[in-house]
């Protein structure tokens, strides 16, 4: 395991490792991860399948688990975190919530900021609870893959997150749909209820929207807006 405790010793151990594992396979990457931070990493899950924590507890079985509860889930997606806790009974789940309730945001900003301006919507009930999680670990797991988005064409297996100031691994992130899908029904992984009813990519309540078939399946994100991401990764 990882002695590196400063910042440049991460960063350092990062891009040597982003090198080391460009062509490696999921499972190897989180070994990796594993091995170098233990218990000083957690894992980022939105609930919309557990594919990505069925691999991490075959390395780590009591990881923990991040899901951003900010207040507007489907009921869909918060009875998928219940169930995925049920399943694999040593994760720990992290539920990051916001500095405000949605009431009292609603307060301060009025109702709806979703509608008028998502940008901070997101910043206040994702990206601040996110950094605030992150600064009690070294390393954070996540299932970006390259074909989700055209933003995400590049993304790396291990990378420096400049941003939060640790280690980034993203070890899925060469999957094709193809193989996603063939590990999800292969080893019967848990999925969110609302994948089966043409929610392709799943968010906030407000902000998500039925895909027609064959369109991006991020089509349905912020629909009608410039908004493509919600700020997590980039």
């Amino acid at each position: 395991m990882t002695t590196a405790t400063s910042a440049e010793e991460l960063k350092a151990l990062a891009e040597r490792a982003s090198g080391e594992l460009a062509d490696a396979g999921a499972e190897e990457a989180l070994q990796w991860a594993v091995d170098q931070f233990g218990d000083d990493l957690i894992v980022a899950s939105n609930m919309q399948d557990a594919v990505l924590i069925d691999l991490a507890t075959k390395v780590k079985p009591d990881v923990d688990v991040l899901f951003l509860e900010t207040g507007y889930h489907f009921a869909e997606t918060i009875g998928t975190r219940d169930a995925i806790a049920s399943v694999y009974p040593e994760i720990r789940v992290i539920n990051a919530r916001a500095e405000q309730s949605v009431a009292e945001q609603d307060a301060e900003y009025g109702p709806k900021l979703h509608d008028r301006d998502p940008n901070q919507c997101c910043f206040l009930r994702k990206v601040v609870p996110l950094r605030n999680t992150l600064a009690n670990y070294s390393c954070w797991v996540t299932g970006v893959r390259r074909v989700d988005a055209p933003t995400r064409a590049n993304t790396p297996i291990v990378t420096w997150d400049e941003r939060n100031g640790l280690v980034k691994v993203n070890p899925i992130a060469p999957w094709t749909d193809e193989e996603f899908d063939d590990y999800l029904h292969q080893h019967g992984i848990l999925q969110n209820p609302l994948v089966n009813e043409g929610y392709p990519s799943i968010g906030c309540a407000p902000c998500t929207a039925k895909v027609a078939p064959g369109a991006d399946p991020r089509s349905g994100r912020w629909a009608g807006q410039s908004k493509t991401e919600c700020g997590l990764h980039g």
